[in-house]
């Protein structure tokens, strides 16, 4: 009896959570706060020291459930983000995810060590943590905020590809502390090895996802969806048992994914959005139960955290920025916006576990610390994206884009898709009635979608700028159909 009424008393705060958690995105938009820092919070507020409720303290587990929702996280990054933006990108933001991660690390570990009186190599632990970006803060406050492609596309790649640097960084600073002897030389091969072997890892775990998602005929559509999931899990657990960079394969197989065409992409696509929303939601949550309000909260840690986290803001970012990109056709106020949008998230926190894993003196304190640093830079920067984009006029064209009105899917067996295309200003065939535009035959256009309103399409019908096409077509047609709209899945 007992056992069944622990399991069901876990089931019921799980769900909970969940509740509470997506309850919490909608406070977030009306308050203007990033969800992580509520999502945070609320585990906070659930664990031993405010409610009771929960007591956790267990880092291996936290860690677990943070790598895997890393891994659901970046792999939705990637299948949103297009290639032909990334590319475009590639130079900079490798610059921000190599130069940019050390010089970060550099200043905020001097810092550390004159605020916090502790030793070089413990000072250099939390510079090496904090160095990165955060793909799911970053991935979380640029959507809908319409920011310059060129801009976005930075940080996202950033964002998606530095945690090696940090990765890296904090295990050998760990393997300093723990092991006198650990050879330098062979730790910066290990650095090499892993953004290589992760890179070409990622592309071939990428072609053959999408490989095997176009070919393999399930019986049941919802299987595509766990496939896909299942390919960024493999990615991730191959790569990091060859010691490479597993984080970094799944945000490139990802890409390669998302850039290809796709047998039941939307359902794909939003399955996996969901998906990573629950992970988030229950990452930060479990990190928010890691954390002991009572250790936070005395003058010492607050104000020494807050400086730290204003010195990684206005100093150790920026000087990054400006140090790694002026050489990129980045003008000043883009940096400065680059510089204010790279938040800290959950890969800092993830990895301040790991020295209380490895029983690193101070660890508490290591943790404490780089939770505060998240905490405040989620809460300065993240809350004021919007206002900055605005300031430092960074805001790109108006985009259109999907309401998804229809659910897309694909017919599977019967060699028929149903696919959304985007009408664009430099089309022939603008303003022309619907019976002038030249089809490939068996090829039926379904609906229309213009100012969010469903058309039904007849003859007489006028096709405009920035209409959302839903076309029935047979396989063999959509690349036909792709051409004529200049359309780029």
């Amino acid at each position: 009896m007992l056992h069944h009424f622990d399991t069901d008393y876990m089931i019921l705060l799980f769900s909970l959570l969940l509740l509470l958690g997506v309850i919490t995105t909608k406070f977030s938009t009306r308050l203007g706060v990033p969800a992580l820092v509520l999502f945070i919070i609320l585990g906070i507020v659930m664990g031993s020291d405010v409610l009771g409720i929960i007591y956790f303290d267990n880092a291996n587990i936290a860690q677990l459930i943070g790598v895997l929702a890393l891994v659901i996280i970046l792999f939705e990054g990637g299948l949103q983000t297009k290639w032909s933006s990334v590319k475009k990108v590639t130079k900079p933001a490798l610059s921000l995810a190599t130069t940019g991660v050390i010089l970060t690390t550099v200043i905020v570990a001097i810092s550390a060590k004159v605020l916090l009186g502790i030793d070089w190599l413990e000072a250099f632990l939390i510079g090496s943590i904090v160095g990165s970006t955060d793909a799911a803060a970053v991935f979380y406050v640029l959507t809908g905020q319409n920011v310059k492609d060129k801009i976005a596309a930075t940080l996202e790649a950033e964002s998606g590809s530095n945690d090696p640097m940090a990765v890296f960084l904090t295990l050998s600073v760990i393997q300093l502390i723990i092991n006198d002897q650990a050879n330098i030389f062979i730790l910066i091969l290990s650095f090499f090895w892993q953004m290589g072997i992760g890179l070409l890892l990622g592309f071939i775990f990428g072609w053959i996802g999408s490989k095997s998602i176009n070919n393999i005929n399930l019986d049941s559509s919802g299987l595509y969806p766990v496939l896909a999931i299942a390919f960024a899990i493999l990615t991730y657990s191959i790569t990091a048992m060859v010691n490479a960079s597993g984080l970094l394969a799944v945000y490139v197989a990802a890409i390669v994914i998302g850039n290809r065409d796709l047998t039941y992409r939307h359902a794909i696509f939003r399955f996996n959005e969901g998906f990573a929303w629950m992970m988030q939601i229950l990452m930060f949550i479990i990190l928010g139960l890691l954390v002991f309000p009572s250790q936070l909260m005395n003058w010492d840690m607050i104000w020494k955290g807050l400086l730290l986290s204003l010195i990684l803001i206005f100093i150790a970012r920026p000087i990054a920025v400006f140090a790694s990109i002026p050489y990129f056709n980045f003008n000043t106020k883009e940096m400065a916006f680059i510089s204010w949008a790279g938040l800290r998230g959950a890969v800092p926190i993830v990895l301040a576990t790991f020295p209380m894993i490895a029983g690193v003196e101070h660890s508490q304190l290591i943790f404490n610390v780089v939770f505060f640093v998240v905490l405040t830079s989620a809460l300065i920067q993240g809350s004021t994206i919007p206002i900055f984009a605005k300031r430092l006029g960074v805001k790109g064209d108006y985009k259109v884009t999907s309401p998804h009105t229809l659910e897309l899917v694909s017919i599977g067996k019967s060699n028929a898709e149903i696919i959304e295309v985007e009408v664009r200003e430099d089309l022939s065939f603008i303003n022309k009635q619907l019976k002038e535009v030249e089809l490939p035959e068996n090829v039926v256009i379904n609906a229309i979608i213009r100012n969010n309103k469903l058309i039904a399409p007849r003859g007489d019908t006028r096709v405009l700028i920035g209409d959302i096409m839903y076309i029935l077509a047979e396989k063999d047609s959509i690349s036909k159909i792709k051409k004529m709209f200049i359309y780029h899945s």
